[in-house]
C-alpha cells in the first residue's frame, strides 16, 4: 500500500452543490429510494399545506395522484411568498423570489425565526413538523419536474423546474379569487426504484392527519381509478379514538377527553377503555407520529396508573393480595395523546421518539389533575375502569400459573418435544429452523422435501385459537399453541428467553387460498400477543411457494410473480428478434430500449382515452417541435390547446394586452364548483384550463420514440384493407410476425417468449408433490422469504383488531376499502 502524500491531493476532494447532493446522497434527507422514501416525498409537501392549518391560514388540503403518477398538492392558505427576496438576490446577484428560494435552496423557509416570542411578526411558523427548512426543496430536486402555482394578492404566479432547476423565472398570470398554493412533481424515476404510489398508504397518512387536525379537510383522489375520499373531523381526535375503536366494545359510553396549553406547549389528550386486552396509545408531537413515545407518553402513563392507583386505595376498590400494575391499567386502553411544540427535539433523524424534557412534567400536571376530578365526578366509569384493572391483574395471575405449568410440564418431561414435530438432525442453532406447516397432509409433503440435516416440520391441525380474542389464559391451553410453544423452547410472555431457542428461523408455510391466509394471520396474530421478541428480533418468516413453473424440455424451473414472469417472457422474446417497417429496423439492445419506451408510455396514453381524447385526434394538435398539448382551455366560446405553460402564458398576456382586461384563471372543476353554488361567473374573461398530466409521459415517450426513426404514427393504427405487405414485422430468427402498429409491438413479444415453454399457474403448497416443495420452497438457494418486521406496534394492534375482532362492519368495511390494491386472490 502506498502512503505518498501524492496519493491523496486536493484535487481529490470536491464540493457539491445543494442539488448535486440531494440527488447523489437522497437517503440522508428521505430514508431511502424505494416505496418509504417515494411516499415520503408525498408527506413533505403535504405538511407544509398541514403548517399553514396549524398557523390558521388554511382549512382544506386536496391531494391527487394523477393519471400519469405524478402528485398534486393544493391547500387554500396564504401562499408562498413570490416578491423578490433581498437576502437571496444580493447573494445571488440576480433577481431571486421568495418562491424559487423555497424551491430550489436548502435551509431556506419559514421556520426558522424566533419562536420564544409571541409576536407575530417573529415567526411565520409558531409550531411546524419541519423544522430544517430542506422539504420541498429535496422534493424538487428528486423530480423529474414539478410545477408550483401561487394563488396570492389575487393574482396567479407560477414557476417550473426539471430536476430541480427552474425552466424559467417566477410568471405573473391572469387574476383570480383563490388563494393558496399549489405544488405537482413526478418523482424521477433515475432516482427511485419504483415510482408508483399505494393509494392505501397515502390514504392512512392524510386520514390521520385530519384527525389530528379538527376541522380542517382532506380530499384524497386517486384519479388512476377515479376514486376520491374526504377526510374531515370536526371533533379532532376524540373521533379518532371511535375509529380506533370501531371493531371493539367500549367499556364506558364518552371519550374523555383534555386539552390546552402550558409554556407555549399545546396538548391534547383522548382516551377511552375497551373489553380487549390490550394497550393502544398512538402519540404525536407537531403531527409526527412518534411510534418510539417518549417525554410525553411517559408523563401519560405515569400519571395514569398514579391517578387510577389513588382512586382504587381511597375508595377502597381492591381485592387483598392482588397488586394491580400500571400495565394492568393500560389493558383495553385506547388513547390518542398529541402534543404541539414550539422547538421539538428528536432522537434520531427518523423523528419518532420525542425527547423535550419540559413536555413530561406538563402532560403530567395538566393530565393528573384534569384526570382525578373526572374520576370524582364519574364514579361510575371510574369504578368500571378499575374493575377492568383488577380483571387484568387476575389474568395475569392465571397467565402466569398458566405459563408456570408449561414450565414445570417440559422440565418434567425431560424434552417435552411435541409427538407430530419431525425434528432435524443438527444442534447447531444458528443453521437450523422450524416450518409450521398448514394441516398433516401438507406436512407429510414437507417431511419428504425438508433437508433433514437443518429442517424442522411441526404440522398443525385446523386453526389455532384466535389470539386476539382469548384471554392468556385460554390461549395457552389450546393443544395446538403447546406444540408451537414446545417446539421452540423459549417461554412465552414475560418468561420468554431467546437465548433457549432451538431455531434461527420460524418459517410459516400455508396455502395461498383464503384458509391458507386464516391459519397465516391467526399464527402471526399468537407470535404478536405471545412471542413479540421472537418477531422484534427477525426470527419469524412467511415461506412464499412461487406462483408459476415453467418447463421448457427437460429443464423445470419456478417463477415468483406476475411481474417476474412478464420480464421473462420479454426477455425471451426479444432474444434474436428485430423489428421493421416504414423505413426504420431495430435490432439487438435497441430492441430492449424501444420496449421500455413503449411501456412507459401505454398506461399514459389508457390514461388519456379513459378522458374520452383520442389519440389520433389528440396527435393532430401537436406543436412544431412534435409535443402534443398538455392544457385545454376555454375562454369564453374560444377553444384552445398549450403544449406547455409558457405558451399558455403568452397567451393570456396577449389577450389581455388586446382587450385591457385582466384574465380570470380557473381549473374546470373550480368553475363548476362556482355554477353548481349558484354563483355568476364571467366566461368572457374566465378561461377556465384543464390539464394533463399524462400527456408529459406521453411527450418524453415520443421524445424517445424519435431516437429509433419512429414517430406518433406509428402508435396509431392504419386501415390496411386490401395491402398484403404487413405495416411492421417483428422477426424471431427467420419467422414473421407481422404487427399492426407499435402498441401492440410488446405483446407479441410476450407472445413469442412463451413459444416452447409449458406454464403450470400454481395456488398453493397442496398441489406439490415433495421434490416440488423442495425444489420451491424448502432449498435456501431457491426459495422466498419474507421476514416479518412490526416497525409500529399500534398499527399493527389495530390491523390484528379489524381483521381478528368479534364486530363483521368494521372488516366488511376494510375489505371494500383495499379491495382495489388486492393484486393476487386465490379462493
Amino acid at each position: 500500500m502506498s502512503n505518498k502524500p501524492d496519493d491523496y491531493s486536493s484535487d481529490d476532494l470536491k464540493r457539491l452543490t445543494d442539488l448535486q447532493h440531494v440527488r447523489k446522497r437522497p437517503g440522508m434527507y428521505i430514508g431511502d429510494t424505494g416505496t418509504g422514501g417515494l411516499h415520503h416525498l408525498v408527506y413533505e409537501v403535504v405538511d407544509n399545506s398541514i403548517d399553514e392549518a396549524m398557523a390558521g391560514h388554511a382549512t382544506t388540503v386536496t391531494v391527487i395522484i394523477n393519471p400519469d403518477g405524478s402528485i398534486t398538492c393544493i391547500d387554500d392558505g396564504r401562499g408562498i411568498p413570490v416578491s423578490r427576496h433581498e437576502q437571496l438576490s444580493a447573494q445571488e446577484d440576480r433577481e431571486v423570489t421568495a418562491l424559487e428560494g423555497v424551491m430550489t435552496m436548502l435551509k431556506f423557509g419559514g421556520k426558522f425565526a424566533d419562536k420564544s416570542d409571541n409576536s407575530e411578526e417573529k415567526a411565520a411558523y409558531k409550531v411546524s413538523g419541519g423544522l430544517h427548512g430542506v422539504g420541498v426543496t429535496v422534493v424538487n430536486f428528486l423530480s423529474e419536474w414539478a410545477e408550483v402555482e401561487v394563488y396570492r394578492e389575487g393574482h396567479v404566479y407560477q414557476q417550473s423546474y426539471e430536476r430541480g432547476v427552474p425552466t424559467g423565472a417566477v410568471t405573473k398570470s391572469g387574476k383570480t379569487t383563490k388563494q393558496g398554493t399549489k405544488t405537482t412533481f413526478k418523482a424521477d424515476p433515475q432516482i427511485f426504484e419504483t415510482t408508483k404510489y399505494e393509494r392505501s398508504v397515502l390514504m392512512k397518512r392524510l386520514q390521520e392527519l385530519a384527525f389530528l387536525n379538527s376541522g380542517v379537510r382532506i380530499v384524497f383522489t386517486d384519479a388512476r381509478i377515479n376514486e376520491t375520499d374526504e377526510f374531515h373531523y370536526e371533533r379532532g381526535i376524540i373521533e379518532y379514538v371511535e375509529y380506533l375503536n370501531r371493531a371493539s366494545d367500549p367499556i364506558h359510553k364518552e371519550v374523555i377527553y383534555v386539552s390546552g396549553e402550558n409554556e407555549g406547549v399545546g396538548y391534547e389528550l383522548a382516551i377511552q377503555y375497551t373489553t380487549d386486552h390490550t394497550e393502544k396509545v398512538h402519540s404525536f408531537a407537531n403531527n409526527i407520529n412518534t411510534h418510539e413515545g417518549g417525554t410525553h407518553v411517559s408523563g401519560f402513563r405515569s400519571t395514569l396508573t398514579r391517578t387510577l392507583n389513588s382512586y382504587g386505595k381511597n375508595n377502597k376498590l381492591y381485592p387483598k393480595d392482588l397488586g394491580v400494575t400500571g400495565e394492568d391499567f393500560r389493558e383495553g386502553l385506547t388513547a390518542i395523546l398529541s402534543v404541539k411544540v414550539p422547538e421539538p427535539q428528536f432522537e434520531g433523524q427518523t423523528k419518532t421518539k420525542l425527547r423535550n424534557s419540559e413536555v413530561e412534567g406538563i402532560i403530567s400536571s395538566a393530565f393528573g389533575e384534569f384526570f382525578k376530578t373526572y374520576l370524582e365526578e364519574n364514579p361510575s366509569a371510574a369504578k368500571t375502569i378499575i374493575k377492568k384493572g383488577i380483571q387484568a391483574a387476575e389474568a395475569r395471575e392465571a397467565a402466569k400459573a398458566a405459563r408456570e405449568k408449561i414450565r414445570r410440564k417440559s422440565v418434567l418431561g425431560g424434552s417435552g418435544l411435541p409427538g407430530k414435530l419431525r425434528d432435524c438432525l443438527s444442534d447447531d442453532v444458528e443453521k437450523c429452523e422450524i416450518y409450521l406447516v398448514e394441516g398433516d397432509s401438507a406436512g407429510g409433503s414437507a417431511e419428504g422435501g425438508r433437508l433433514k440435516e437443518f429442517q424442522a416440520i411441526l404440522p398443525l391441525r385446523g386453526k389455532i385459537i384466535n389470539a386476539y380474542k382469548a384471554r392468556e389464559d385460554k390461549v395457552l391451553a389450546n393443544e395446538e399453541v403447546q406444540s408451537i410453544i414446545n417446539a421452540l423452547r423459549i417461554g412465552v410472555g414475560e418468561t420468554q428467553d431467546l437465548s433457549k431457542r432451538r431455531y434461527e428461523k420460524v418459517i410459516i408455510m400455508t396455502d395461498a387460498d383464503v384458509d391458507g391466509s386464516h391459519i397465516r394471520t391467526l399464527l402471526l396474530c399468537f407470535f404478536y400477543r405471545q412471542m413479540y421478541q421472537l418477531i422484534e428480533q427477525g426470527h419469524v418468516y412467511v415461506a412464499c411457494p412461487p406462483l408459476f413453473r415453467v418447463k421448457q424440455g427437460k429443464k423445470t424451473y419456478y417463477v415468483q410473480t406476475d411481474e417476474e414472469m412478464r420480464a421473462q417472457l420479454l426477455d425471451r422474446g426479444l432474444e434474436n428478434t428485430s423489428f421493421e417497417g416504414e423505413g426504420i429496423k431495430v435490432e439487438g439492445e435497441n430492441m430492449r430500449k424501444l420496449c421500455v419506451t413503449l411501456a412507459s408510455m401505454e398506461d399514459a396514453i389508457l390514461a388519456l382515452e379513459r378522458r374520452g381524447i383520442n389519440l389520433k385526434t389528440h396527435s393532430e394538435r401537436m406543436d412544431n417541435d412534435g409535443r402534443l398539448p398538455v392544457f385545454h382551455a376555454f375562454l369564453g366560446t374560444v377553444e384552445k390547446w398549450f403544449t406547455d405553460r409558457k405558451s399558455l402564458d403568452e397567451f393570456i398576456k396577449s389577450h389581455e394586452s388586446e382587450s385591457g382586461v385582466e384574465v380570470t384563471i380557473e381549473t374546470e372543476q373550480d368553475a363548476g364548483a362556482k355554477e353548481a353554488a349558484g354563483e355568476t361567473v364571467d366566461t368572457i374573461n374566465t378561461l377556465r384550463i384543464n390539464e394533463f398530466h399524462e400527456v408529459r409521459t406521453i411527450n418524453s415517450g415520443l421524445k424517445a420514440l424519435d431516437e429509433f426513426g419512429l414517430g406518433i404514427g406509428a402508435l396509431l393504427p392504419v386501415d390496411r384493407t386490401g395491402l398484403e405487405t404487413p405495416r411492421f414485422i417483428l422477426y424471431k430468427g427467420e419467422t414473421e410476425n407481422p404487427v399492426a402498429d407499435l402498441r401492440g409491438l410488446i405483446a407479441s413479444v410476450r407472445a413469442l417468449g412463451e413459444k416452447g415453454i409449458h406454464l403450470t399457474r400454481f395456488k398453493g403448497l397442496g398441489e406439490m408433490n415433495a421434490e416440488e416443495l423442495r425444489e420451491t420452497t424448502l432449498d435456501p438457494d431457491n426459495r422466498t422469504l419474507i421476514q416479518i418486521k412490526m416497525p409500529n406496534v399500534a398499527e399493527a394492534d389495530d390491523m390484528f383488531r379489524i381483521l381478528m375482532g368479534d364486530k363483521v362492519e368494521p372488516r366488511r368495511e376494510f375489505i371494500e376499502k383495499y379491495a382495489l390494491d388486492v393484486s393476487e386472490l386465490d379462493v
